[in-house]
């Protein structure tokens, strides 16, 4: 499955090479090693293939390889362009593997952003290019996802009549997920056009909105497949640059969703200018620059896999729960609300 990556902080910005690039266990480095506490195998056992869960296996043995994309906010426009007020995201996408691409490693090593997103691709079945990489855009609005919307063929038509026609006309791939991108716009706005996009919006509308899409899917997927739809892995990330929304879910009464994370620490230990390293306490920053004492600012990382070594910096993310990041940096753990009767049985993992 896909890998993401997310950073938010009213105040604290962070270098992207220090958050994608240098830890062992970066985003970067995810195409192929995986790092999953919580989920693996404990003790003496920490391999994938120690695991007995078969769908745990199958989702973290695939290379992701089918794209890289890297959305960050600057505010650089609203020096130039009238009307402009805020930051507003900047989007890099690539097919090369994020480890030998060139420009995204020039682009990490001299870029800082207080909002974040970072995605690479284990294609579900779309074609691989560019327009199919994560994250999508909508105005100063972000959107990736991690799994997959099952039977997407199936419902795809009927989720295109559910938006709004500026939401449509800017998908420009074939993904599940960009679809999901541009419904979830659509709730947001209530069908705005395209200036809507340039708005804030409530966290708690950020909420309802992610859930509402989570919801129609669902709902779709019934009236067209009935008890042969399949369950769906819809571990959704949206922000406007100021809050975010993330949610873990899987419509299975007994599978995990995807693995997910947050953490309100891991963002001084991957920061270069504090002591310490992502790698281990036996790892010496030889490019600190600030003392022990000194104290980071607010911030929220949330990822697929922790890519700092100490699990007790970490999270787990409830399963079909989302977390709330409001503008002040405050984190909510809250349920996703649906139907249970949307509950699919798994036709390749029965059980």
């Amino acid at each position: 499955m896909c890998r993401w990556f997310a950073y938010i902080s009213p105040e604290e910005p962070c270098l992207l090479a220090d958050v994608l690039i240098n830890p062992a266990n970066a985003i970067s480095k995810q195409c192929s090693e995986h790092y999953l506490p919580l989920l693996l195998p404990h003790g003496e056992e920490h391999e994938l293939d120690d695991s007995k869960d078969a769908l745990l296996k199958m989702r973290n043995s695939l290379l992701n390889m089918d794209g890289l994309g890297v959305a960050f906010y600057t505010s650089a426009a609203e020096s130039y362009i009238k009307g402009v007020e805020g930051t507003r995201p900047a989007l890099y996408k690539s097919q090369s593997p994020p480890i030998s691409d060139f420009n995204f490693r020039n682009l990490c090593s001299n870029t800082e952003t207080n909002c974040l997103f970072a995605h690479i691709r284990a294609t579900s079945g779309s074609v691989v290019t560019q327009v199919n990489s994560h994250p999508f855009v909508f105005g100063r609005h972000v959107f990736m996802h991690n799994g997959a919307i099952s039977n997407f063929n199936d419902v795809r038509r009927d989720m295109t009549d559910l938006l709004s026609y500026d939401a449509y006309c800017n998908v420009l791939g074939s993904t599940d997920s960009e679809h999901a991108a541009a419904l979830y716009i659509t709730n947001l706005t209530k069908g705005g056009k395209k200036d809507t996009w340039e708005k804030e919006y409530p966290i708690t509308e950020m909420f309802q909105a992610i859930n509402k899409t989570i919801v129609q899917i669902m709902e779709l997927q019934q009236k067209h497949l009935g008890d042969k739809k399949a369950p769906n892995s819809l571990n959704f990330c949206a922000t406007d640059g100021k809050k975010m929304v993330a949610t873990r879910f899987r419509n299975h009464a007994s599978q995990q969703p995807p693995s997910l994370y947050w953490s309100e620490f891991a963002g001084r230990t991957l920061n270069q200018k504090f002591p310490g390293s992502p790698d281990g306490a036996e790892v010496v920053n030889e490019s600190a620059s600030k003392s022990d004492g000194e104290k980071i600012g607010k911030h929220t990382i949330i990822a697929s896999e922790p890519t700092t070594y100490d699990d007790k910096e970490w999270h787990l993310i409830g399963a079909n729960c989302a977390l709330q990041v409001d503008e002040k940096g405050t984190e909510t753990e809250v349920p996703l609300e649906y139907d249970s009767k949307f509950n699919a049985k798994d036709p390749n993992f029965p059980g």
